[in-house]
């Protein structure tokens, strides 16, 4: 084994670039009022922690921020007298489970790894 090489667990451990930078990106559209645009990094942090991402807790606290995403949003579609966008529709409670759950997914991310 050269000094150059990776070991594959030293590998499965990173988290992509992408996945960390949808999980800031979340809340801070969230609480911008621009809730419907959301889904990209939703989308984006749950299917690169699902498909590349080793670690258990990272692949959870993402599939809690998806379902907290998927919630309001599916009250929002499926409400015949709801707002024009789900930035005036989402109950401030969603907002606040919302937050929580992504800021769970960033700390999962950035917590040190134990060998």
């Amino acid at each position: 084994m050269s000094a150059t090489s990776v070991s594959p667990a030293t590998i499965d451990r990173r988290v992509p670039r992408a996945v960390t930078i949808s999980a800031w990106l979340v809340p801070v559209m969230v609480l911008a009022q621009f809730a419907l645009i959301a889904v990209v990094p939703v989308a984006i942090a749950l299917i690169g922690a699902l498909t590349r991402v080793a670690d258990r807790s990272v692949r959870a606290t993402a599939a809690l921020v998806a379902v907290a995403f998927a919630v309001p949003l599916t009250f929002w579609l499926v409400r015949p007298d709801g707002a024009q966008s789900l930035s005036k529709d989402i109950h401030p409670v969603f907002v606040a489970l919302l937050v929580a759950a992504s800021a769970a997914l960033v700390t999962a991310i950035h917590r040190p790894r134990r060998r």
